[in-house]
């Protein structure tokens, strides 16, 4: 099976990109990358761009885009696709360095970009802002959380790491613990976006520098159980929420089938595994997420 890598990057939509673009080149600290007439490119710092703004009058993510190893064959991903009955389409040319690209739906409605990337852009980490040093997942509310899943994991060839109890997903497709989230909430909608810090120094001075530009934080710092990433949430300009993190469990050998081994884990060897419901499996330092994250 040929699987995805590596999330390359994720498609916004919302009233006001101007603003937005704001937000990422002067708080997160992405560099802008390119403009054409209906989107805008922002980029960390080997991908060309990693977030990419378009102009709706509703702010939602609307595609995710997934990169295949270099040797694979992109028309060779497209027949396994079909065979799950899934309709695909191809677009030459699509975005700036993407020359060839894949196109279909998940069972949500995410478009679902798949493609090659021939070129690094070879750029430098920005000096102002967070400047986190790559986008690390999102995450969906869904109508059905079970089959969006199982199509993560027939389709794109994803794992599974966690479930909380059977309504709360995490999926990775590399050696990183999640790269998709999935929640069953009776809603297809966006989440979070996340972005991945180099350690717990950044993240606080990551929070600090947010409080001084506005931005006060939905939930955390913490600690999650899941995945054991350190946390902090906080809102973007267009509504939709972003968590920066670091200490995120990974999965190196998946043969050995567990994580690496960390001081703060709970079990030894940490394995995927159903965790109940409960406040640690969220924050193992504290309360859990509040109302105002489901809004």
């Amino acid at each position: 099976m040929i699987r995805v890598r590596k999330i390359a990057h994720a498609s916004y939509e919302m009233p006001d990109p101007g603003k937005q673009t704001e937000y990422y080149t002067d708080i997160l600290g992405l560099n802008l990358i390119a403009k054409e007439k209906d989107a805008v490119y922002l980029a960390n710092t080997v991908d060309h761009h990693s977030v990419v703004l378009r102009k709706s009058d509703q702010a939602k993510c609307t595609r995710i885009g997934f990169q295949i190893g270099p040797q694979e064959d992109l028309n060779e991903f497209e027949k396994q696709t079909q065979k799950h009955g899934v309709k695909t389409s191809r677009k030459k040319d699509p975005e700036p360095s993407i020359s060839d690209m894949l196109v279909f739906e998940d069972p949500k409605g995410t478009t679902i970009e798949v493609f090659k990337r021939p070129d690094f852009l070879h750029q430098k980490f920005p000096t102002k802002g967070v400047v986190p040093h790559k986008l690390g997942h999102v995450a969906f509310h869904c109508e059905d959380v079970k089959k969006v899943a199982q199509f993560y994991i027939d389709v794109l060839g994803f794992r599974e790491s966690d479930w909380m109890a059977d309504f709360f997903v995490f999926l990775r497709c590399g050696p990183d613990h999640h790269t998709i989230n999935l929640m069953g909430t009776g809603s297809n909608r966006h989440f979070h976006t996340a972005f991945e810090v180099r350690n717990w120094g950044q993240l606080q001075e990551a929070c600090d520098f947010l409080s001084l530009n506005g931005y006060k934080t939905l939930w955390g710092p913490g600690r999650h159980g899941i995945g054991h990433n350190l946390f902090a949430y906080h809102r973007s300009p267009n509504g939709l929420i972003t968590e920066l993190f670091c200490e995120l469990d990974l999965m190196k050998d998946e043969e050995l089938g567990y994580f690496e081994p960390r001081p703060w884990h709970r079990d030894n060897p940490q394995r995927p595994k159903v965790w109940a419901k409960d406040p640690s499996a969220s924050n193992l330092w504290g309360p859990g997420p509040p109302e105002e994250m489901m809004k």
